[in-house]
């Protein structure tokens, strides 16, 4: 266990890597320093618990390069095929937001029919109502042309209520 006093230089060289390394080894392991009196910094430490295997040159790790970029390759197609299938899925979205605006259309539209139908039945019970009320209360032969009139004026109400269903 004993404890040398080195530069960054010579802790690279010790540990074969680069000075920058070894600045970046002793600040990690957070390793005493001190200055020298020619101005370089120096570092004590105890080789034998520095345990540090260092790792191979760039020039090594092309293969890993090489595979990364074939990752980023194939990283970017699925981004492609998920874009356009999100493409995809946006038109059936937009193609049933216009089926549903049509069916909301209608809905409304056979809603505006009911209320009138629903309506014009209201207008004819009440006018079934006042000639059966007219029948009733009158026997005479002058009332009974003028109800004859009225119930014929029904019938054509009814017809033309038909015909406007049919139609529409």
């Amino acid at each position: 266990m004993s404890v040398e006093i080195l530069t960054y230089a010579a802790l690279g060289a010790r540990l074969n890597i680069s000075a920058a390394a070894a600045r970046s080894l002793a600040r990690r392991l957070q390793l005493p320093r001190s200055l020298s009196d020619d101005g370089k910094a120096l570092v004590s430490v105890d080789l034998a618990e520095v345990r540090h295997t260092p790792q191979p040159p760039a020039g090594h790790r092309a293969g890993e390069a090489a595979q990364l970029r074939a990752l980023v390759v194939t990283l970017q197609s699925e981004v492609a095929q998920l874009e356009a299938r999100a493409a995809g899925y946006r038109a059936d979205f937009e193609h049933e937001r216009e089926r549903v605006d049509r069916l909301m259309a209608e809905l409304l539209q056979a809603t505006a029919e009911t209320t009138a139908a629903s309506e014009a039945k209201a207008r004819l019970e009440g006018e079934v109502a006042a000639l059966r009320t007219a029948l009733r209360t009158s026997s005479s032969n002058e009332n009974h042309g003028h109800s004859a009139r009225r119930v014929g004026h029904l019938a054509a109400s009814l017809v033309e209520a038909d015909r406007k269903a049919a139609r529409g």
